[in-house]
């Protein structure tokens, strides 16, 4: 049995078809797994890493503009369809999956054509253009949140699984909290706030927080900042400029990168970050209140829809990019870190979008075809 799975371009897309992968594998250990990519995404790192095999084809994201460079990435893409028509010929799939993304687009027209099944999961509670182009064509479409649904109106069949995540859900004593608060260098009982902005870091969040920092505004919280791999040094090199050292600030710790975010989100009170779809999920099953700063950015301007579940479940804020500041910010985090009792219940509605079982349930809509 030979399944293909198409997954290109940012961890949201890619983190969630080697989710899938893995689960099939875990069901059946001679399924043989294939992915499809792009020589210029993140999966390049990320799929050999976790062990599966990568093909590349040409496909590249499209904007509604008409420029010269869009052109290009048209007829690129037109390429790609080639490439993909030979692909699907060469490894007969049984089944392809994809999780979203512009690689999605002529791998499933190519497989649609030749009548091989598939199944697309959508994590976004706005569908992206390539699902909603496709979600006529393809055989089922998996969403992580209930939201997308009435989006996808030409869909033939719709399934709510949720989005697979490396997040357990487990839950610490306080004894423990204690202990990882400790590895993390914190003590003492204010709350903390933790700061993420995906791996790269968000650079509005950041400027944010650098002033919040140097004014010294947190006075009733602590900060655990996750800045990116790329930004530390810039922001290590903008603190020295204070005569303040990274390592060295009282109340505050600051990571390049934050390798096991469940276990830094245990320990936090409130969270503040952008709202992709991964990000929404974790928070969910953590059971934490957010405060949501959407990248303005975004395809179809999904991250706000993301944020929007859970601000309608009573379990997050949302701050607009354009609207950020230090004053702005400092003033809600401190309100709502005043209130332990509040945060406690919205941590609580959090849960309530939670899915359990999200692998069993992906993997009950794949079984249906092979």
């Amino acid at each position: 049995m030979k399944i293909l799975i198409a997954a290109a371009g940012t961890g949201g897309h890619i983190n969630p078809g080697i989710a899938i992968a893995n689960k099939i594998k875990q069901e059946r250990n001679n399924a043989n797994i294939v992915f499809v990519g792009t020589k210029h995404g993140l999966e390049n790192d990320l799929v050999p890493r976790a062990g599966y095999e990568l093909k590349t084809i040409e496909a590249y994201g499209i904007s509604r503009r008409i420029n010269m460079q869009n052109i290009k990435k048209i007829i690129k893409t037109m390429k790609g369809y080639g490439e993909a028509k030979k692909l699907i010929k060469q490894e007969k799939p049984d089944l392809v999956i994809g999780t979203g993304g512009y690689v999605c687009g002529p791998i499933f027209l190519a497989a649609i054509k030749r009548k091989i099944p598939t199944i697309l999961h959508e994590s976004n509670a706005f569908p992206g253009m390539t699902v909603k182009l496709l979600s006529k064509k393809v055989n089922t479409i998996l969403i992580g949140f209930e939201e997308a649904r009435a989006r996808l109106p030409k869909a033939k069949h719709v399934v709510l699984t949720g989005t697979p995540t490396k997040f357990k859900g487990k839950r610490i004593s306080e004894t423990e909290r204690k202990k990882e608060k400790a590895s993390f260098g914190f003590s003492g009982n204010e709350p903390i706030l933790l700061v993420f902005g995906g791996s790269q870091g968000a650079k509005s969040i950041n400027d944010t927080m650098l002033e919040i920092i140097k004014k010294k505004s947190n006075t009733n919280y602590q900060i655990m900042w996750a800045a990116g791999q790329k930004q530390y040094d810039i922001i290590a090199k903008e603190l020295e400029k204070e005569k303040i050292k990274i390592d060295e600030i009282e109340k505050v710790k600051i990571f390049p990168y934050i390798y096991d975010m469940e276990q830094a989100m245990q320990i936090s009170d409130l969270v503040l970050c952008r709202s992709g779809a991964m990000t929404i999920t974790e928070i969910s099953i953590a059971g934490k209140p957010a405060i949501f700063i959407p990248l303005p950015t975004a395809a179809e301007n999904h991250q706000e829809y993301n944020a929007k579940v859970l601000e309608k479940q009573g379990a997050a804020k949302i701050v607009k990019d354009q609207e950020l500041s230090e004053k702005t910010l400092n003033e809600l985090i401190k309100s709502m870190m005043s209130d332990s009792q509040k945060l406690k219940q919205m941590g609580e509605n959090a849960k309530k979008i939670s899915i359990p079982n999200v692998e069993d349930r992906i993997y009950a809509e794949i079984k249906k075809y092979i």
